[in-house]
Protein backbone atom coordinates (compact mmCIF):
# COMPACT_ATOMS: atom_id res chain seq x y z
CA UNK A 1 0.00 0.00 0.00
CA UNK A 2 0.98 3.64 -0.41
CA UNK A 3 1.34 5.08 3.09
CA UNK A 4 2.24 8.59 4.24
CA UNK A 5 3.70 9.03 7.73
CA UNK A 6 3.49 12.61 8.99
CA UNK A 7 6.03 13.11 11.77
CA UNK A 8 9.40 11.35 11.82
CA UNK A 9 9.84 11.15 15.59
CA UNK A 10 10.06 8.05 17.78
CA UNK A 11 6.75 6.56 16.65
CA UNK A 12 7.13 7.68 13.02
CA UNK A 13 10.59 6.16 12.76
CA UNK A 14 9.48 2.87 14.35
CA UNK A 15 6.52 2.67 11.97
CA UNK A 16 8.80 3.39 9.01
CA UNK A 17 11.08 0.52 10.03
CA UNK A 18 8.30 -2.00 10.51
CA UNK A 19 6.06 -1.05 7.59
CA UNK A 20 8.98 -0.83 5.13
CA UNK A 21 9.96 -4.37 6.16
CA UNK A 22 6.41 -5.46 5.35
CA UNK A 23 6.78 -4.17 1.79
CA UNK A 24 4.69 -1.00 1.86
CA UNK A 25 5.57 2.10 -0.17
CA UNK A 26 6.28 4.82 2.40
CA UNK A 27 6.65 8.59 2.27
CA UNK A 28 7.74 10.48 5.39
CA UNK A 29 6.92 14.12 6.06
CA UNK A 30 8.81 16.18 8.64
CA UNK A 31 10.00 19.75 9.00
CA UNK A 32 13.48 18.57 10.06
CA UNK A 33 15.62 17.67 7.06
CA UNK A 34 18.34 15.99 9.14
CA UNK A 35 15.82 13.63 10.73
CA UNK A 36 14.48 12.70 7.30
CA UNK A 37 17.99 12.06 5.95
CA UNK A 38 18.62 9.63 8.81
CA UNK A 39 15.44 7.70 7.97
CA UNK A 40 16.29 7.62 4.27
CA UNK A 41 19.65 6.04 5.12
CA UNK A 42 18.05 3.43 7.41
CA UNK A 43 14.87 2.49 5.53
CA UNK A 44 13.46 2.16 2.04
CA UNK A 45 11.37 5.35 2.12
CA UNK A 46 10.73 8.60 0.29
CA UNK A 47 10.81 11.89 2.20
CA UNK A 48 9.26 15.35 1.91
CA UNK A 49 10.37 18.25 4.08
CA UNK A 50 7.70 20.68 5.20
CA UNK A 51 4.52 21.28 7.18
CA UNK A 52 2.45 18.10 7.05
CA UNK A 53 -0.79 20.06 7.48
CA UNK A 54 -0.10 22.06 4.33
CA UNK A 55 -2.10 21.05 1.25
CA UNK A 56 0.90 21.68 -1.01
CA UNK A 57 3.17 19.47 1.09
CA UNK A 58 0.58 16.67 1.28
CA UNK A 59 0.12 16.75 -2.49
CA UNK A 60 3.90 16.62 -2.94
CA UNK A 61 3.93 13.55 -0.68
CA UNK A 62 1.34 11.85 -2.90
CA UNK A 63 -1.82 12.21 -0.82
CA UNK A 64 -3.98 12.10 -3.96
CA UNK A 65 -2.95 8.47 -4.62
CA UNK A 66 -2.21 7.29 -1.07
CA UNK A 67 -4.14 4.55 0.74
CA UNK A 68 -3.36 5.63 4.29
CA UNK A 69 -2.09 8.66 6.20
CA UNK A 70 -0.63 8.26 9.69
CA UNK A 71 -0.22 11.56 11.56
CA UNK A 72 2.11 11.19 14.57
CA UNK A 73 3.66 14.64 15.04
CA UNK A 74 4.10 15.98 18.58
CA UNK A 75 1.07 18.28 18.25
CA UNK A 76 -2.47 16.86 18.41
CA UNK A 77 -3.87 19.85 16.56
CA UNK A 78 -1.42 19.43 13.69
CA UNK A 79 -2.30 15.74 13.46
CA UNK A 80 -6.01 16.55 13.24
CA UNK A 81 -5.54 19.28 10.63
CA UNK A 82 -3.24 17.01 8.64
CA UNK A 83 -5.90 14.26 8.52
CA UNK A 84 -8.68 16.68 7.60
CA UNK A 85 -6.63 18.30 4.83
CA UNK A 86 -5.45 14.99 3.40
CA UNK A 87 -8.99 13.61 3.42
CA UNK A 88 -10.12 16.73 1.57
CA UNK A 89 -7.52 15.99 -1.10
CA UNK A 90 -8.42 12.30 -1.27
CA UNK A 91 -11.83 11.33 0.21
CA UNK A 92 -10.98 7.60 -0.09
CA UNK A 93 -7.92 8.00 2.13
CA UNK A 94 -7.81 6.20 5.49
CA UNK A 95 -6.40 8.38 8.28
CA UNK A 96 -4.88 7.64 11.69
CA UNK A 97 -4.01 10.38 14.18
CA UNK A 98 -2.16 10.22 17.47
CA UNK A 99 -4.16 12.29 19.98
CA UNK A 100 -2.81 12.54 23.54
CA UNK A 101 -4.49 15.54 25.18
CA UNK A 102 -7.09 14.30 27.71
CA UNK A 103 -9.29 17.32 26.90
CA UNK A 104 -9.87 15.99 23.38
CA UNK A 105 -10.96 12.43 24.27
CA UNK A 106 -14.73 12.89 24.16
CA UNK A 107 -14.88 15.21 21.18
CA UNK A 108 -12.52 13.07 19.10
CA UNK A 109 -14.91 10.15 19.53
CA UNK A 110 -18.07 12.17 18.92
CA UNK A 111 -16.64 14.17 16.01
CA UNK A 112 -14.45 11.54 14.36
CA UNK A 113 -16.41 11.81 11.09
CA UNK A 114 -15.99 15.58 11.07
CA UNK A 115 -12.25 15.19 11.66
CA UNK A 116 -12.14 12.48 8.94
CA UNK A 117 -10.50 10.01 11.34
CA UNK A 118 -10.45 6.30 10.63
CA UNK A 119 -8.61 5.67 13.91
CA UNK A 120 -7.37 7.78 16.82
CA UNK A 121 -4.59 6.35 19.01
CA UNK A 122 -3.65 7.54 22.48
CA UNK A 123 -0.41 5.81 23.57
CA UNK A 124 -0.43 7.45 27.01
CA UNK A 125 -3.90 6.15 27.82
CA UNK A 126 -3.03 2.71 26.40
CA UNK A 127 0.14 2.62 28.53
CA UNK A 128 -1.90 3.51 31.64
CA UNK A 129 -4.30 0.64 30.92
CA UNK A 130 -1.39 -1.79 30.57
CA UNK A 131 0.23 -0.60 33.82
CA UNK A 132 -3.06 -0.93 35.70
CA UNK A 133 -3.39 -4.52 34.48
CA UNK A 134 0.12 -5.31 35.74
CA UNK A 135 -0.71 -3.81 39.14
CA UNK A 136 -3.81 -6.02 39.39
CA UNK A 137 -1.63 -9.15 39.22
CA UNK A 138 1.83 -8.11 40.41
CA UNK A 139 4.40 -10.76 39.63
CA UNK A 140 4.31 -10.73 35.84
CA UNK A 141 6.71 -8.52 33.91
CA UNK A 142 4.27 -8.13 31.02
CA UNK A 143 0.75 -9.23 30.13
CA UNK A 144 -0.51 -9.37 26.54
CA UNK A 145 -4.28 -10.06 26.33
CA UNK A 146 -6.00 -12.01 23.55
CA UNK A 147 -9.44 -13.48 22.83
CA UNK A 148 -11.29 -10.60 24.51
CA UNK A 149 -9.19 -11.03 27.66
CA UNK A 150 -9.78 -14.76 28.08
CA UNK A 151 -6.19 -15.81 27.37
CA UNK A 152 -2.86 -14.04 27.80
CA UNK A 153 0.81 -14.34 27.04
CA UNK A 154 2.67 -13.33 30.20
CA UNK A 155 6.36 -12.75 30.81
CA UNK A 156 8.24 -14.16 33.80
CA UNK A 157 11.91 -14.09 34.71
CA UNK A 158 13.70 -17.14 36.10
CA UNK A 159 15.75 -15.80 39.01
CA UNK A 160 18.06 -17.57 41.44
CA UNK A 161 15.17 -18.54 43.77
CA UNK A 162 12.65 -19.51 41.08
CA UNK A 163 11.02 -22.93 41.18
CA UNK A 164 11.58 -23.03 37.41
CA UNK A 165 15.37 -22.87 37.61
CA UNK A 166 16.96 -25.97 35.99
CA UNK A 167 13.51 -27.41 35.23
CA UNK A 168 12.77 -29.23 31.97
CA UNK A 169 9.69 -27.89 30.19
CA UNK A 170 8.12 -31.35 30.11
CA UNK A 171 8.00 -31.14 33.94
CA UNK A 172 6.45 -27.66 33.98
CA UNK A 173 2.75 -28.53 34.29
CA UNK A 174 3.45 -30.66 37.35
CA UNK A 175 4.98 -27.64 39.06
CA UNK A 176 2.48 -24.95 38.09
CA UNK A 177 -0.46 -27.39 38.44
CA UNK A 178 -2.35 -25.83 35.53
CA UNK A 179 -2.14 -26.18 31.76
CA UNK A 180 0.24 -23.59 30.30
CA UNK A 181 2.57 -23.38 27.31
CA UNK A 182 6.01 -21.78 27.22
CA UNK A 183 5.98 -20.43 23.69
CA UNK A 184 9.27 -18.49 23.71
CA UNK A 185 12.36 -18.21 25.89
CA UNK A 186 14.68 -15.22 25.73
CA UNK A 187 18.21 -16.29 26.70
CA UNK A 188 21.25 -14.01 26.36
CA UNK A 189 19.24 -11.70 24.15
CA UNK A 190 18.20 -14.43 21.69
CA UNK A 191 14.64 -15.72 21.29
CA UNK A 192 14.35 -19.53 21.36
CA UNK A 193 11.34 -21.70 20.44
CA UNK A 194 11.76 -24.41 23.13
CA UNK A 195 10.89 -28.10 22.94
CA UNK A 196 9.80 -30.39 25.75
CA UNK A 197 13.40 -31.27 26.62
CA UNK A 198 14.45 -27.62 26.97
CA UNK A 199 15.92 -26.81 30.41
CA UNK A 200 15.21 -23.39 31.92
CA UNK A 201 18.21 -21.54 33.33
CA UNK A 202 18.67 -18.62 35.70
CA UNK A 203 18.07 -15.21 34.03
CA UNK A 204 15.90 -16.72 31.27
CA UNK A 205 12.88 -14.61 30.39
CA UNK A 206 9.99 -16.90 29.52
CA UNK A 207 6.76 -16.11 27.69
CA UNK A 208 3.88 -18.28 28.85
CA UNK A 209 0.46 -18.73 27.26
CA UNK A 210 -2.30 -19.38 29.80
CA UNK A 211 -6.04 -18.79 30.28
CA UNK A 212 -6.52 -15.54 32.22
CA UNK A 213 -8.47 -17.39 34.93
CA UNK A 214 -5.37 -19.49 35.69
CA UNK A 215 -2.89 -16.61 36.08
CA UNK A 216 -3.35 -16.15 39.84
CA UNK A 217 -2.90 -19.89 40.39
CA UNK A 218 0.20 -19.82 38.17
CA UNK A 219 1.84 -17.18 40.38
CA UNK A 220 0.79 -18.92 43.60
CA UNK A 221 2.12 -22.31 42.55
CA UNK A 222 5.40 -20.80 41.42
CA UNK A 223 5.85 -19.34 44.88
CA UNK A 224 5.85 -15.77 43.60
CA UNK A 225 4.65 -13.62 46.49
CA UNK A 226 1.89 -11.34 45.28
CA UNK A 227 0.32 -9.15 47.91
CA UNK A 228 -2.55 -6.96 46.84
CA UNK A 229 -1.48 -3.51 45.72
CA UNK A 230 -2.96 -0.94 48.09
CA UNK A 231 -0.53 1.98 47.79
CA UNK A 232 1.34 3.14 44.70
CA UNK A 233 3.94 5.89 44.22
CA UNK A 234 3.96 7.47 40.75
CA UNK A 235 7.04 9.48 39.75
CA UNK A 236 6.25 12.16 37.18
CA UNK A 237 3.03 14.04 36.54
CA UNK A 238 2.60 13.60 32.81
CA UNK A 239 -0.37 12.31 30.88
CA UNK A 240 0.23 8.64 31.70
CA UNK A 241 0.21 9.46 35.42
CA UNK A 242 -3.04 11.37 34.97
CA UNK A 243 -4.79 8.49 33.20
CA UNK A 244 -3.33 5.89 35.59
CA UNK A 245 -4.31 7.84 38.71
CA UNK A 246 -7.89 7.99 37.48
CA UNK A 247 -7.98 4.23 36.96
CA UNK A 248 -6.36 3.42 40.32
CA UNK A 249 -8.74 5.77 42.15
CA UNK A 250 -11.69 3.78 40.81
CA UNK A 251 -10.05 0.60 42.13
CA UNK A 252 -9.68 2.05 45.63
CA UNK A 253 -5.87 2.13 45.48
CA UNK A 254 -4.07 4.93 47.32
CA UNK A 255 -1.89 6.98 44.95
CA UNK A 256 0.96 9.38 45.74
CA UNK A 257 2.08 11.31 42.66
CA UNK A 258 5.41 13.16 42.75
CA UNK A 259 5.89 16.02 40.27
CA UNK A 260 8.65 18.63 40.17
CA UNK A 261 6.74 21.39 38.34
CA UNK A 262 4.64 23.38 40.82
CA UNK A 263 2.16 24.64 38.23
CA UNK A 264 1.56 21.10 36.99
CA UNK A 265 0.98 19.97 40.58
CA UNK A 266 -1.77 22.56 40.94
CA UNK A 267 -3.37 21.38 37.66
CA UNK A 268 -3.29 17.74 38.74
CA UNK A 269 -4.70 18.53 42.17
CA UNK A 270 -7.69 20.12 40.44
CA UNK A 271 -8.52 17.09 38.29
CA UNK A 272 -7.40 14.30 40.67
CA UNK A 273 -9.07 15.16 43.99
CA UNK A 274 -8.44 11.73 45.52
CA UNK A 275 -4.74 11.56 44.58
CA UNK A 276 -2.03 12.83 46.95
CA UNK A 277 0.01 15.26 44.83
CA UNK A 278 3.56 15.82 46.11
CA UNK A 279 5.63 18.75 44.83
CA UNK A 280 9.26 17.67 44.60
CA UNK A 281 12.05 15.88 42.76
CA UNK A 282 11.20 12.19 42.38
CA UNK A 283 14.91 11.33 42.12
CA UNK A 284 15.57 12.76 45.61
CA UNK A 285 16.40 10.01 48.08
CA UNK A 286 15.23 12.08 51.05
CA UNK A 287 11.89 12.83 49.37
CA UNK A 288 11.27 9.18 48.54
CA UNK A 289 12.10 8.24 52.12
CA UNK A 290 9.73 10.92 53.47
CA UNK A 291 6.99 9.42 51.27
CA UNK A 292 7.73 6.01 52.84
CA UNK A 293 8.95 4.23 49.71
CA UNK A 294 9.82 1.19 51.85
CA UNK A 295 6.14 0.67 52.68
CA UNK A 296 4.61 1.14 49.23
CA UNK A 297 3.36 -1.85 47.25
CA UNK A 298 4.40 -0.54 43.84
CA UNK A 299 6.61 2.15 42.31
CA UNK A 300 5.90 3.39 38.78
CA UNK A 301 8.47 5.72 37.18
CA UNK A 302 6.84 7.90 34.52
CA UNK A 303 9.02 11.00 34.15
CA UNK A 304 9.92 12.23 30.67
CA UNK A 305 13.57 11.20 31.10
CA UNK A 306 14.39 7.52 30.57
CA UNK A 307 17.62 7.68 32.56
CA UNK A 308 15.85 9.20 35.57
CA UNK A 309 13.16 6.53 35.42
CA UNK A 310 15.82 3.85 35.37
CA UNK A 311 17.74 5.30 38.33
CA UNK A 312 14.59 5.69 40.46
CA UNK A 313 13.43 2.17 39.59
CA UNK A 314 16.79 0.65 40.52
CA UNK A 315 16.69 2.56 43.81
CA UNK A 316 13.17 1.28 44.46
CA UNK A 317 14.27 -2.30 43.76
CA UNK A 318 17.19 -1.88 46.18
CA UNK A 319 14.79 -0.60 48.84
CA UNK A 320 12.69 -3.72 48.47
CA UNK A 321 9.63 -2.32 46.69
CA UNK A 322 7.68 -5.48 45.68
CA UNK A 323 6.61 -4.26 42.25
CA UNK A 324 8.46 -1.75 40.05
CA UNK A 325 7.33 -0.54 36.61
CA UNK A 326 9.58 1.59 34.40
CA UNK A 327 8.51 3.67 31.41
CA UNK A 328 11.04 3.76 28.59
CA UNK A 329 10.49 6.13 25.67
CA UNK A 330 13.76 6.44 23.79
CA UNK A 331 16.27 3.71 24.60
CA UNK A 332 16.48 0.91 22.04
CA UNK A 333 19.33 -1.16 23.50
CA UNK A 334 17.46 -4.10 25.00
CA UNK A 335 20.67 -5.76 26.22
CA UNK A 336 21.29 -2.78 28.52
CA UNK A 337 17.73 -2.79 29.81
CA UNK A 338 17.75 -6.53 30.45
CA UNK A 339 20.88 -6.27 32.59
CA UNK A 340 19.27 -3.75 34.96
CA UNK A 341 16.72 -4.41 37.74
CA UNK A 342 13.96 -2.26 36.23
CA UNK A 343 11.00 -4.54 36.93
CA UNK A 344 8.35 -4.36 34.20
CA UNK A 345 9.30 -2.10 31.28
CA UNK A 346 6.54 -0.19 29.47
CA UNK A 347 7.04 1.52 26.09
CA UNK A 348 4.14 3.75 24.95
CA UNK A 349 5.81 3.97 21.55
CA UNK A 350 5.67 0.20 21.04
CA UNK A 351 2.05 0.04 22.22
CA UNK A 352 1.08 2.75 19.73
CA UNK A 353 2.96 1.10 16.86
CA UNK A 354 1.31 -2.29 17.50
CA UNK A 355 -2.14 -0.68 17.29
CA UNK A 356 -1.35 1.06 14.00
CA UNK A 357 0.31 -2.00 12.44
CA UNK A 358 -2.77 -4.09 13.24
CA UNK A 359 -4.94 -1.52 11.40
CA UNK A 360 -2.60 -1.52 8.40
CA UNK A 361 -2.72 -5.30 8.13
CA UNK A 362 -6.51 -5.27 8.40
CA UNK A 363 -6.64 -2.75 5.53
CA UNK A 364 -4.51 -4.96 3.33
CA UNK A 365 -6.52 -8.06 4.17
CA UNK A 366 -10.16 -7.07 4.35
CA UNK A 367 -11.13 -10.59 5.41
CA UNK A 368 -9.13 -12.92 7.60
CA UNK A 369 -6.94 -10.14 9.04
CA UNK A 370 -5.37 -10.32 12.47
CA UNK A 371 -7.62 -9.45 15.39
CA UNK A 372 -4.65 -8.40 17.54
CA UNK A 373 -0.88 -8.21 17.11
CA UNK A 374 1.69 -8.10 19.91
CA UNK A 375 5.46 -8.24 19.74
CA UNK A 376 7.19 -10.18 22.50
CA UNK A 377 10.75 -11.19 23.34
CA UNK A 378 12.18 -7.72 22.67
CA UNK A 379 10.50 -7.55 19.27
CA UNK A 380 11.97 -10.81 17.98
CA UNK A 381 8.67 -12.71 18.05
CA UNK A 382 5.10 -11.84 17.05
CA UNK A 383 2.01 -13.19 18.76
CA UNK A 384 -1.00 -12.81 16.47
CA UNK A 385 -4.68 -13.61 17.02
CA UNK A 386 -6.92 -14.74 14.16
CA UNK A 387 -10.56 -15.77 13.90
CA UNK A 388 -11.37 -19.00 12.08
CA UNK A 389 -13.78 -18.28 9.21
CA UNK A 390 -15.31 -20.04 6.20
CA UNK A 391 -12.06 -19.75 4.25
CA UNK A 392 -9.80 -21.26 6.91
CA UNK A 393 -8.15 -24.52 5.91
CA UNK A 394 -7.99 -27.72 8.01
CA UNK A 395 -11.09 -27.02 10.13
CA UNK A 396 -12.00 -30.03 12.25
CA UNK A 397 -8.64 -31.76 11.65
CA UNK A 398 -6.48 -32.73 14.66
CA UNK A 399 -3.35 -30.58 14.93
CA UNK A 400 -1.09 -33.62 14.75
CA UNK A 401 -2.13 -34.13 11.13
CA UNK A 402 -1.59 -30.49 10.07
CA UNK A 403 1.78 -29.33 8.80
CA UNK A 404 2.68 -25.82 9.94
CA UNK A 405 5.24 -23.42 8.54
CA UNK A 406 8.65 -23.39 10.15
CA UNK A 407 8.86 -21.19 13.27
CA UNK A 408 5.06 -21.17 13.75
CA UNK A 409 3.44 -22.39 16.98
CA UNK A 410 -0.29 -22.52 17.76
CA UNK A 411 -0.28 -21.24 21.35
CA UNK A 412 -4.00 -21.45 22.19
CA UNK A 413 -7.45 -22.08 20.75
CA UNK A 414 -10.56 -20.41 22.18
CA UNK A 415 -13.91 -22.05 21.53
CA UNK A 416 -16.27 -19.31 22.65
CA UNK A 417 -15.80 -18.86 26.40
CA UNK A 418 -13.62 -21.99 26.68
CA UNK A 419 -9.90 -21.68 26.03
CA UNK A 420 -7.49 -24.59 25.66
CA UNK A 421 -3.75 -24.94 25.45
CA UNK A 422 -3.70 -27.24 22.41
CA UNK A 423 -2.25 -30.71 22.03
CA UNK A 424 -2.02 -33.06 19.07
CA UNK A 425 -5.70 -34.03 19.22
CA UNK A 426 -7.00 -30.44 19.43
CA UNK A 427 -9.08 -29.06 16.57
CA UNK A 428 -10.42 -25.65 15.52
CA UNK A 429 -13.64 -24.69 13.75
CA UNK A 430 -15.40 -21.63 12.38
CA UNK A 431 -15.80 -18.94 15.05
CA UNK A 432 -12.85 -20.11 17.14
CA UNK A 433 -10.03 -17.74 18.05
CA UNK A 434 -6.46 -18.92 17.45
CA UNK A 435 -3.26 -17.37 18.81
CA UNK A 436 -0.12 -18.14 16.86
CA UNK A 437 3.46 -17.31 17.79
CA UNK A 438 5.82 -16.64 14.88
CA UNK A 439 9.59 -16.15 15.10
CA UNK A 440 10.52 -16.32 11.41
CA UNK A 441 11.25 -13.70 8.79
CA UNK A 442 8.43 -11.80 7.11
CA UNK A 443 4.87 -11.32 8.29
CA UNK A 444 1.85 -13.59 8.68
CA UNK A 445 -1.11 -11.56 7.45
CA UNK A 446 -3.79 -14.27 7.29
CA UNK A 447 -4.42 -17.47 9.21
CA UNK A 448 -4.00 -19.74 6.18
CA UNK A 449 -0.41 -18.50 5.83
CA UNK A 450 0.64 -20.55 8.89
CA UNK A 451 0.11 -23.82 7.01
CA UNK A 452 2.91 -25.43 5.02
Amino acid sequence: MNIIIAGDGKVGSSLARQLSQEGHSLTLIDSNQKVLETSIEKYDVMAVQGNCASMAVLKQAGAEDADLLIAVTNADEVNLLCCMTAHGINPKLHTIARIRNPEYIDQIYEMRDFFALSLAVNPDRQAAVEIERLLRLPGFMKREPFAKGRVEIVELKVDARSKLKNVTLSELNGIVKCKVLVCTVLRDGKAIAPGGDFILRENDRIFVTAPTDDLAALLKNLGIITRKVNRVILCGGGRISYYLSQQLQHSGISVQLIEQDEERCVQLAGVLPHTCIVHGDASSESLLESEHIDDCDALVTLTGIDEMNMVISIYGKNRGVPHVITKIGHLETSSILNSLPLGSVISPKDICCNTIVRYVRAMRNQTGAAVSVHTIADGQVEAVEFLVDDNTLHCGEPLRSIKLRKNVLIASISHGARTEIPNGSSTFNKGDSIIIVFSGDGVINQLNEIFE
